[in-house]
């Protein structure tokens, strides 16, 4: 082990409190005792919010590893617990507890003999540290100490970032056909020739082939469902062809997946394309939407002044991986998830543009910015690794002059739920606020740059008189929408202008109307039926909604007829720069004219095409917005419309496509296939997996449904029972919650640490890494769990649901359940969950576990869910919690229930 630091050191879990003295020596303290020492003494500390949590004190300082380890290997990821970052600076890993405080102080040592040696990351350190050291960080001047000044100065961070260059249009791809015994040997080439051939997947591969064909007529894609179980080797059986076609025809394909998961393992799948670094960069570009990208011009702003205390901290760490990261991706890339929980509130999401105010080719680092390099790297890539939401947003935003024509949407089961989010429509009172200041810029004093439509376009909009005017106009229309404290005044009764009116009149019926729910929920109410008080505040509130629409149209025509008139000044910078005003106007117009198209029914016939309904929503009783809502009864409509039907080829794949033993028709509803003019082709291989060897679904019949302590005992009993190593999923935030808080002590002093998502202070992805990394820890969480978590091996032997994952009974859901069949609706909504739920369970060939739902309530019809032959047992606690702990899954004494003749299970 390094030497250790001659500091104190503490270490906080559910199990107990240890503190490592300066000199040696470890003890375990109380709560008290250990608050008070921190007060007195700066300890290393290791993830100082969740110390604070595990103290039950708000505000932990100290001197965090975290942010150590940030420092020195920026664009790094280590796993956040004692273990991960011991393994991540070479130091031994301790194996208990109680030496974990003495193991903090080895690591901060090594971290901090860093500088004395070879250093990759050593530029710009030495600006950073001196500027963190005023900020008062507390690791500033233990760096300082072993920092060499540099014998130049440093450069600025800004100039050390690569820039990009305008490139010639990509022409448009050949007209090739590949064939599957093409993608059959591209295959082999990929999996290498001395790998075990999986049938499922060269046939696959072959299948998808056929995607790739010419099209036969306009609006008719080569679609393809395929429902390729677990195992099969799916993503490589589509990149075969996918890659082939790309060098042939040079044109891109789309990769789109639903989870930042499946965009890490495509992007790592990329070496066995690619070899070469540096050809693999310039032929697989991984896209995301903006909001992910770390703004430059933010950046700047909060290292000159506009972050303060705490947030600056972050600006200058953030900075630091700026110049070291792959792609300036914040959310899902190189920047360690884990970061931005340190500093809870103070800015992580200040640095991203997530209000559209880009000023493009205004902005001084535009030939640096992350997200412009993406989108260009993007139009010469073969593979271009994307997501959901962003093909379908850059379709229906038209911020594309040649959208994809050639689509892999893997996690196909979740392409209805990304449309439903994509072309959903919301007038509520953050969306408005939040429009007021896209176009009037921060109303009250503030430290950055101003960045309303005025600061962005008034020297283009100024070309002649009609672009200023309209401009003008819009600001002044936009004081009609709420601005800061709308929430205040609609509670007291005091709207402010028309649409705070039509809020308030939301609200009063909303209360009046909804059935009380628990508080931990939003009340919602259809909006049929309107009072007369309603109808009219929707009438004002329109009024106001079109006298803003018209100036911003006007806008936007005047910056096209800048276009065409092609002054002097505009180069090829400031053209880019008038587009992108140009697609927010557009953005922002269309968003208007759905509102406008929303409140001009209200009071009149209902549109039998969608769903309009009013919500007021909360989070544990606290009201944080109010508004309309209207969804497409069926988004798939607009999906096929507006992404498939212009595509020339199209893969739908996923290892539950159907939703868990349903039929074709199921998925062909689900996917928008039975919206376009060319039936789609189908596909289908089952999983190689010995699922009735290698797995059991355990069904408990004596807990009590609304038991709360009977369902935290049986969770902390199973969890005993596997050793760790398992997944609890919940379809209630609350009873996660109280389940943790009554088991987690328990477990602890068992060696058996229990994360929780919304309970621990540490992202979602970060929480799944610790499960993967500590065989013996558990993990508690809820939808997100259920469907983006691939966790092999050994670290996840157990999956415990607290009860069949029934969907809640909104308005949205009750007009699709009258439309799809009724019971046969949620039934199909329900399979579809579980097959999910258990696809959590077998990842790899010689994995082992148990599928345990704690609920009687589970009729057998819904069982169809599970792959076929998988054993199926109804049983009391005490006899799941023996066969959990016997780890046999073989044929055991007990009733098994009949199965289906045709099953299919698993996940992408």
């Amino acid at each position: 082990m390094a030497a250790p630091l001659p500091l104190p050191a503490l270490h906080a879990s559910h199990a107990g409190i240890w503190i490592a003295g300066a000199n040696g020596g470890v003890r375990e303290v109380g709560r008290g005792q250990a608050i008070g020492q921190l007060a007195e003494t700066p300890h290393i500390l290791l993830n100082a919010p969740l110390v604070g949590q595990r103290l039950g004190y708000g505000e932990v300082s100290g001197l965090d590893l975290l942010e150590l380890f940030a420092f020195i290997h920026p664009a790094r990821f280590a796993v956040p617990t004692v273990a991960g970052m011991a393994r991540a600076v070479g130091v031994a890993v301790p194996t208990g507890e109680s030496e974990f405080a003495a193991a903090l102080q080895a690591i901060a040592g090594r971290l901090l003999a860093v500088p004395d040696g070879e250093w990759p990351e050593r530029e710009g350190a030495w600006t950073s540290n001196a500027t963190l050291h005023r900020l008062g960080w507390g690791w500033a001047g233990l760096v300082g100490q072993r920092l060499r000044r540099p014998d130049k100065a440093e450069r600025m961070l800004f100039s050390r970032l690569a820039t990009w260059e305008e490139g010639a249009e990509r022409p448009p791809p050949r007209t090739v056909r590949i064939g599957a015994d093409e993608a059959e040997t591209r295959l082999t080439k990929l999996t290498g020739q001395g790998a075990e051939t999986r049938e499922g997947q060269r046939a696959l591969a072959g299948a998808v082939a056929g995607v790739f064909a010419p099209r036969a007529a306009r609006d008719a894609p080569n679609l393809l469902l395929a429902e390729a179980g677990t195992g099969i080797g799916k993503t490589l059986g589509y990149l075969a062809p996918a890659s082939l076609w790309a060098e042939k025809a040079g044109g891109p394909v789309w990769v789109s997946t639903y989870t930042k998961a499946l965009q890490r393992q495509l992007d790592a799948e990329g070496a066995r394309l690619h070899a070469d670094p540096d050809e693999r960069k310039r032929r697989i570009v991984v896209r995301k939407g903006r909001e992910n990208y770390l703004c430059l011009l933010n950046l700047e702003d909060a290292l000159q002044g506009a972050f303060s205390g705490r947030a600056a901290v972050l600006a200058q760490l953030v900075g630091r991986w700026a110049a070291y990261t792959k792609d300036g991706d914040m959310v899902g890339g190189d920047l360690p998830g884990w970061l931005p929980s340190l500093f809870r509130r103070a800015g992580a999401t200040a640095l991203t543009d997530r209000r559209g105010e880009c000023v493009y080719a205004g902005c001084p680092h535009y030939r640096r910015c992350f997200i412009e390099r993406a989108e260009r790297s993007s139009r010469e890539a073969d593979l271009v690794i994307a997501n959901h939401a962003l093909v379908m947003v850059n379709a229906a935003r038209a911020r594309m002059s040649r959208p994809p024509e050639r689509i892999v949407f893997d996690e196909g089961h979740h392409l209805f739920d990304a449309a439903d989010s994509t072309f959903a429509v919301a007038l509520t009172g953050q969306e408005t606020i939040e429009l007021r200041r896209w176009i009037m810029g921060p109303e009250k004093s503030s430290r950055g740059r101003r960045r309303g439509l005025s600061a962005r376009l008034m020297d283009v909009a100024s070309y002649d008189d009609g672009g200023g005017e309209a401009l003008e106009s819009a600001v002044e229309a936009a004081r009609a929408l709420p601005s800061d404290g709308w929430l205040g005044r609609i509670a007291e009764g005091a709207p402010f202008g028309s649409v705070e009116r039509l809020l308030s009149q939301v609200r009063g019926t909303v209360y009046a109307r909804a059935r009380a729910q628990d508080a931990g929920y939003g009340l919602e109410t259809e909006l049929a039926e309107p009072d007369g008080e309603l109808v009219a505040a929707a009438a004002g509130a329109l009024e106001a909604l079109e006298s803003l629409q018209k100036p911003l149209a006007a806008l936007g025509r005047r910056l096209e007829a800048v276009l065409e008139d092609a002054p002097d000044w505009l180069d090829a910078a400031a053209r880019a720069r008038v587009e992108g005003a140009i697609a927010g106007l557009t953005w922002r117009g269309g968003a208007l004219a759905a509102w406008c198209q929303l409140l001009a029914r209200i009071g009149g016939a209902a549109d039998p095409e969608f769903v309009d309904w009013l919500s007021v929503d909360r989070v544990e009783g606290r009201e944080f917005d109010i508004g309309i809502q209207r969804r497409w009864l069926d988004p798939t409509r607009p999906l096929a419309a507006t992404v498939l039907a212009p595509a020339h080829g199209v893969l739908v794949t996923s290892a539950t496509l159907r939703g868990g033993g349903e039929d074709w028709a199921a998925a062909e509803a689900r996917t928008g296939a039975l919206h376009l003019p060319r039936p789609a082709e189908r596909f289908e291989a089952a999983s190689p997996f010995d699922y009735p060897n290698s797995a059991e679904v355990l069904i408990v019949t004596d807990i009590g449904r609304n038991d709360l302590p009977a369902l935290a005992g049986a969770y902390a009993r199973l969890i005993e029972a596997a050793g760790g190593g398992t997944l609890g999923l919940f379809t209630a935030v609350q009873r996660l919650k109280a389940v943790h808080a009554r088991i987690a002590d328990r477990l602890a002093r068992e060696g058996l640490p229990l994360l929780a998502q919304h309970v621990d202070p540490i992202d979602t992805g970060t929480l799944v890494d610790i499960f993967r990394d500590d065989p013996r820890s558990s993990l508690l969480g809820t939808d997100a769990l259920r469907d983006g978590v691939d966790v092999p091996g050994e670290s996840l032997r157990l999956v415990v649901m607290e009860r069949v994952p029934w969907p809640r009974p909104t308005v949205l859901h009750g007009a699709r359940r009258m439309a799809g069949g009724g019971s046969a609706y949620d039934d199909r909504v329900v399979k579809a969950r579980l097959a999910q739920a258990f696809g959590r369970l077998i990842r790899r060939q010689g994995d082992r576990g148990k599928f345990v739902i704690l609920s009687a309530a589970c009729p057998s019809r819904l069982l169809t869910a599970f792959p076929v032959g998988v054993p199926v047992r109804r049983v009391t606690l005490a006899e799941a919690i023996a066969r959990v702990g016997a780890g046999s899954v073989l044929e055991q004494a007990g009733q098994l229930l009949p199965q289906p003749a045709e099953v299919v299970g698993g996940d992408s």
